[in-house]
């Protein structure tokens, strides 16, 4: 058994954390995760759903719950049981994914939710299987690859691992962040059209 402690950890790191315990199990075994909300049990609840595990959660108190993950071993000739199913990750693929931010903000609200829920996003992306090509960056979203964001880390560890981040010289002439680009480099309007138009999938958060 893996015993994960997600106290006090913001969405998405229950999830990546419990995700990664698996990635380490040898052999059928389980995945033992505490958080402190009901939202994180969800989500690992689904996560577990989708990847074809067993999963039981219970409530130890006030802030308090541990979620059960069971990652069984079966085979397709054996009658569907969900308690011994195997919980398999997806290998990485080749899809073009291209990743669109074109705010400081993520969705439509309160400024320090939205930055909180951006910073979210870009730290999930950092840790799928299948991490995109290219991450373009405009308008607003400039502002995310400059000295100060949060998400320098995040940014720094895909581009470390092949990932290809542009921002909009434009933009970062217009909000005169041209010499406070932090990773990265910086791209045109064409450019921009070229890998949106070429590429298989677009993500916008």
């Amino acid at each position: 058994m893996i015993k994960v402690n997600a106290i006090g950890d913001a969405c998405p790191i229950p999830v990546v954390k419990t995700l990664n315990a698996i990635r380490e199990l040898t052999g059928p075994d389980v995945v033992e995760t505490l958080v402190d909300n009901e939202i994180a049990v969800q989500n690992l609840t689904r996560m577990a759903d989708k990847k074809g595990c067993a999963v039981k959660s219970e409530r130890l108190g006030d802030r308090e719950f541990k979620v059960t993950i069971t990652v069984g071993e079966a085979t397709l000739s054996q009658s569907v049981d969900t308690e011994n199913v195997t919980c398999e990750l997806p290998l990485p693929g080749k899809k073009n994914t291209v990743v669109v931010i074109s705010s400081a903000v993520m969705g439509h609200g309160g400024d320090e939710l939205g930055t909180a829920l951006m910073k979210g996003f870009i730290y999930a992306l950092s840790q799928q299987d299948q991490l995109p090509a290219t991450i373009l960056f405009y308008n607003g979203g400039a502002s995310i690859t400059c000295e100060g964001s949060v998400s320098l880390e995040d940014l720094k560890s895909m581009e470390a691992q092949g990932v290809e981040i542009l921002t909009c010289g434009t933009c970062l002439n217009f909000y005169g962040l041209t010499e406070k680009l932090s990773v990265g480099q910086v791209t045109n309007m064409y450019t921009i059209v070229e890998k949106m138009t070429g590429a298989d999938l677009i993500v916008k958060p």
